[in-house]
């Protein structure tokens, strides 16, 4: 696990936990993880609790 004095994991790690419990390829994984950066960069790094 990798977590922080008792904190959640962060983002990348929590995408890479569970692609890789589903035995995705790496393939898969990095084009999910394109898209996932592209999202958030799309959206102004804004944190999704402030999206309406």
């Amino acid at each position: 696990m990798h977590t922080d004095s008792g904190r959640r994991p962060r983002l990348p790690y929590q995408f890479r936990d569970a692609i890789r419990v589903r035995h995705y390829s790496p393939r898969i994984e990095k084009t999910y993880w394109y898209w996932i950066c592209y999202f958030i960069r799309f959206h102004k790094l804004c944190h999704p609790a402030e999206m309406s």
